[in-house]
């Protein structure tokens, strides 16, 4: 979930469904847009359309792992890394939620523009 709150007060403004493995948020106060990217291979967008009131703008889909993000806000250019991706594998006791690992000599990095 993505939940918007005032700092101030701690009231929350508005939450919103997001896909899984979350790792970053950017904020571009030139254009008033939220961008969440995640896990999953997606970057989730939204509007600050006045301080109390926010709406979802659209779902990017990206790549599988491009959840680290940089946001230019001279550009407005988001940046995300990601790469080629193992299976995951079976559970075992000591790691019973495997994840998919990185194939090395794959990493990229991932430009989305306006």
């Amino acid at each position: 979930m993505l939940v918007v709150m005032d700092a101030d007060n701690g009231k929350i403004i508005k939450s919103f469904p997001i896909s899984a493995g979350t790792d970053a948020a950017a904020y571009d106060p030139d254009t008033k847009m939220i961008f969440v990217s995640t896990f999953a291979g997606d970057i989730n967008v939204f509007h600050e359309d006045s301080p109390d009131q926010y709406s979802a703008v659209d779902t990017i889909k990206s790549q599988l792992g491009a959840k680290t993000m940089g946001l230019d806000t001279k550009t407005h250019n988001l940046f995300l890394d990601t790469a080629d991706f193992a299976p995951a594998g079976a559970p075992t006791a000591d790691h019973p939620r495997p994840r998919p690992r990185a194939i090395q000599g794959t990493f990229r990095v991932l430009v989305y523009g306006r």
